[in-house]
C-alpha cells in the first residue's frame, strides 16, 4: 500500500469529505483534503531532513493522510475512531499488519486531548498538522459572529514551518494581526498544542520553537 493510492482510494477520500462537511455546519476549521495533503507533505519532510528511512517517510504520509478521516464518525474522540476506520481500511488493501497496526496508532494518538507522541512516525504527524494554521482554514465569512476559534486562526496571516537539523530545531514562524486577536487569546487555544509540538520534537531530538510577530516565545 502506497501513498499514491491512500489519495486516490474511494473510501479515505469519503470519510474526509464526510467529515470536513459535518465539522463545516458545525463550525469548525477545515479538515479537508487540503489540510490533510499538507500534514502528509510536512510530516514526511520532518522526517526526510532527520533522515528517517523511506518507508518510515511513507507511513507518516499515509497516516498524514488519513489522519481526521475519524470526524466523520464524530468530532469528539476522532483520533481514536479514525485510527479504527484506518485499520480496517488498510487491512482491505493489502498493507502488512505490522504497517497498519503502527498507522493506527499514529492516527490514534493526534489529538491532543488523549494522545502523543511516541515514536518519531506519530511526532513528525503531531508537529505537522499541529503547525497548519492559517487564514482560510476558517470558514465562517461572517467576521462580526466569529468565536475565539475563529478570530485565532483568522489573526494568523503567515505562518511558516522551518526545519535546521544542524542546530536540531523544528520552528513554527507565525505573523499575527493583533487587532482580531490579541496574543493572550491565541496562547489560551494553541498553547496545548504548540506544548504538544515541543514534546514531539524531542522525540526526534530537536527543540521546538515558536515566534510570533518576531518575538520568541516558546
Amino acid at each position: 500500500m502506497k501513498y499514491s493510492e491512500i489519495i486516490k482510494n474511494e473510501e479515505v477520500l469519503a470519510y474526509i469529505r464526510k467529515g470536513n462537511e459535518k465539522l463545516g455546519m458545525l463550525g469548525y476549521t477545515d479538515p479537508s483534503e487540503v489540510h490533510t495533503a499538507i500534514v502528509a507533505k510536512h510530516a514526511a519532510m520532518i522526517l526526510k531532513q532527520f533522515g528517517y528511512p523511506e518507508h518510515d517517510i511513507e507511513l507518516a504520509k499515509i497516516a498524514g493522510f488519513m489522519h481526521d478521516i475519524g470526524n466523520a464518525v464524530n468530532r469528539s474522540h476522532h483520533a481514536e475512531y479514525g485510527a479504527i476506520l484506518a485499520v480496517q481500511i488498510l487491512e482491505k488493501a493489502g498493507m502488512s499488519l505490522e504497517d497498519r497496526v503502527e498507522v493506527m496508532s499514529v492516527i490514534g494518538n493526534h489529538d491532543e486531548s488523549t494522545g502523543g507522541a511516541y515514536d518519531a512516525i506519530s511526532a513528525a504527524l503531531i508537529i505537522a498538522d499541529k503547525t497548519d494554521v492559517r487564514r482560510n482554514r476558517v470558514r465562517n465569512t461572517d467576521l462580526a459572529s466569529f468565536d475565539i476559534h475563529d478570530r485565532v486562526n483568522y489573526a494568523v496571516t503567515e505562518a511558516k514551518l522551518k526545519l535546521n537539523t544542524e542546530k536540531s530545531v523544528i520552528s513554527l514562524n507565525l505573523k499575527i494581526d493583533e487587532n482580531i486577536c490579541t496574543m493572550y487569546e491565541y496562547f489560551d487555544i494553541f498553547l496545548g498544542r504548540m506544548m504538544m509540538c515541543r514534546k514531539a520534537a524531542e522525540i526526534l531530538g530537536a527543540r521546538f520553537k515558536l515566534t510570533a510577530n518576531g518575538s520568541k516565545v516558546l
